[in-house]
């Protein structure tokens, strides 16, 4: 309760000792020197100054301390204070002053772990005291000849009621390393405090800091950070000793990635290196599932061809049935995910979202412009924004509306009616007479909450590949029943694909002008593929697809292969622009 009652406790423990034994005290500490001048028992003193045993001369004593694996001025004190203590029922006072200076700590206790380009220590500290007392030893023992490194300390406070009254000290404490990395709170058995986090520590700390709520994306953050010759201390004393053994294996991954990059720019392709691991991400839970599977099996075969280590996993699946994506995370976690995935709960961002929960870098676009590519109305209406022509139309939220409001759709003689948020061909009608509208807009609601009523424009139907800024060849589609649908799309034979498509010059620069436009006005990246008509008097723009097919019949492989670029170099170029990108996030 304050400090006088807490001198009175121990005086009473201390006047316990009997008459042949002692106290033995740090004459360096003036609350053990205030302690002990009140005692009655036998009292002795330590320190780290003197040495008064005439069987070990002090020389030797400081021989033994240069080369002792513990570090610290507190653990110097604390030899002294065992020594002292050994000297009252030791004969041999040489034997063990040796054994004392060759002990090499406790678990925990600056516990080396890893000594390489960076240096990982796991530490026990978890109030202010300590934490001064280790982060000086680690400094003093690893940094003190060095001018290149950086002490990193990774905190993790324990429990919300020692937190809350020192959150200052605890700040000041910490401000002795040369970067701070603080994560939540370990509570044990308590209940969180309103008000007490980590990031009110995080606020106060002097030096550049970082506030990592989540311990377990500690390893791979703290991995982007370290430069060679810094020292990492993993410290506190709740489930943060996790992190230490992590962070190595993260570094392991690292140099495996810089060593893979070195070896494949000299040309070493004889797949000796740690192959890059691309979880090939395919099924889903949409009406395109079976075009998604058949998606994934040829990525999967192209990225193992290519030298890649390449697995399909179903999401649905798995989080469906039981929920495991455990070798979506740790040490063999995958390097990327290669998104074959089709339509709702994929297009639309949700498996991105997924992605970027589990901080996996992915081929393909990200949460926001997935999600609004694959609402046709928000797409229709960002690249009028940019400029661009788009075909008239409604969109229908009830189908107890829709009597009244197919009366406003567009004047036109034949309507193309659809999902809102759907692949580009499910539930998709071509209306042909007014008579049909109606039974076209329930079978569209029969795949959506929404259904977009657009004029059916007439001309050449084409598609635009677009990798990142660059369009490749316009694709001509020219399905035989005269329709791209569904069936017309997937069924092989059904559609006769052109490639380059047959258009005047003039034609085909802006076409690939407007796609590229496209990609960008919906701030889109990687592959995707924008669909137009070709009118007589210019272009009218659909859609975008972020995802598109990766099938035999597939217009984006088609695309790239009148480029000049196969099948398994398209797969390749995808993977590589993902694993560009995350390590330009790294940096």
């Amino acid at each position: 309760g304050s400090w006088e009652g807490l001198k009175q406790r121990v005086h009473a423990f201390c006047e316990r000792i009997p008459p042949d034994g002692a106290v033995i005290y740090c004459s360096q500490d003036k609350g053990a020197i205030e302690l002990a001048r009140g005692l009655s028992v036998h009292h002795q003193p330590y320190s780290g100054h003197q040495w008064s045993y005439s069987a070990v001369d002090e020389d030797e004593i400081k021989r033994l301390h240069e080369r002792s694996p513990i570090a610290g001025a507190h653990n110097w004190l604390n030899a002294m204070g065992a020594l002292e203590a050994i000297q009252m029922v030791a004969d041999d006072i040489a034997t063990c002053a040796r054994a004392v200076f060759d002990f090499r700590g406790a678990e925990r206790r600056l516990q080396l772990l890893y000594e390489g380009d960076v240096t990982v220590i796991d530490d026990y500290a978890h109030h202010p005291t300590e934490i001064r007392a280790s982060l000086e030893a680690v400094r003093d023992r690893w940094l003190a000849h060095q001018s290149r490194g950086r002490l990193i300390v990774v905190y993790q406070p324990h429990l919300y009621s020692r937190t809350e009254p020192l959150i200052k000290e605890f700040a000041e404490a910490l401000s002795r390393a040369d970067l701070v990395v603080l994560t939540d709170i370990y509570p044990a058995r308590e209940e969180p405090i309103p008000g007490v986090s980590s990031f009110r520590i995080a606020e106060l700390v002097t030096r550049p800091v970082a506030y990592i709520p989540q311990r377990h994306l500690l390893p791979r953050k703290v991995a982007a950070m370290v430069r060679p010759g810094d020292v990492v201390v993993g410290m506190g004393a709740g489930n943060i000793a996790e992190f230490p053994p992590a962070l190595i294996d993260e570094l392991k991954r690292a140099e495996n990635r810089a060593r893979h990059s070195e070896q494949e720019s000299e040309g070493d392709t004889d797949g000796g290196r740690r192959r890059i691991r691309v979880a090939v991400i395919y099924g889903g839970d949409s009406a395109e599932r079976e075009v998604s599977i058949l998606s994934g099996r040829a990525v999967g075969a192209a990225l193992k061809a290519r030298g890649y280590e390449a697995s399909l996993v179903d999401f649905s699946e798995a989080l469906l049935s039981h929920g495991d994506l455990s070798a979506m995370t740790g040490k063999d976690r995958p390097d990327v995910c290669f998104l074959c995935v089709h339509g709702t709960n994929a297009e639309d961002g949700a498996v991105q979202g997924l992605l970027e929960l589990l901080h996996l870098p992915y081929t393909g676009s990200g949460v926001q412009a997935s999600a609004v590519a694959m609402d046709k109305q928000l797409t229709k209406q960002a690249l009028d924004g940019a400029g661009l022509p788009v075909p008239k139309g409604l969109l229908i939220r009830s189908l107890d509306t829709a009597a009244n409001l197919l009366t406003e759709v567009p004047s036109a003689a034949r309507w193309v009616v659809k999902p809102n948020a759907q692949g580009s061909t499910v539930g998709l009608s071509f209306v042909r007479d007014p008579s049909g509208l109606h039974d076209a807009v329930v079978r569209a609601f029969q795949f959506g909450d929404e259904v977009l009523v657009e004029e059916w424009v007439d001309g050449i139907e084409i598609s635009v590949p677009v990798l990142n800024d660059l369009a490749l060849p316009a694709v001509e589609i020219v399905p035989d029943s005269g329709a791209y649908d569904f069936a017309s799309k997937y069924t092989p034979g059904a559609t006769n694909e052109i490639c380059p498509a047959r258009l005047k010059d003039a034609q085909t620069q802006l076409a690939k002008e407007y796609a590229v436009r496209a990609h960008q006005a919906l701030r889109c990246r990687g592959c995707t593929r924008t669909d137009m008509i070709v009118t007589s008097d210019g272009i009218v723009v659909l859609e975008v697809n972020t995802l598109p097919g990766m099938t035999a019949t597939s217009l984006v492989p088609n695309s790239a292969k009148a480029a000049g670029m196969s099948f398994e170099e398209l797969c390749d170029w995808m993977v590589k622009d993902a694993l560009k990108r995350a390590q330009a996030a790294r940096a």
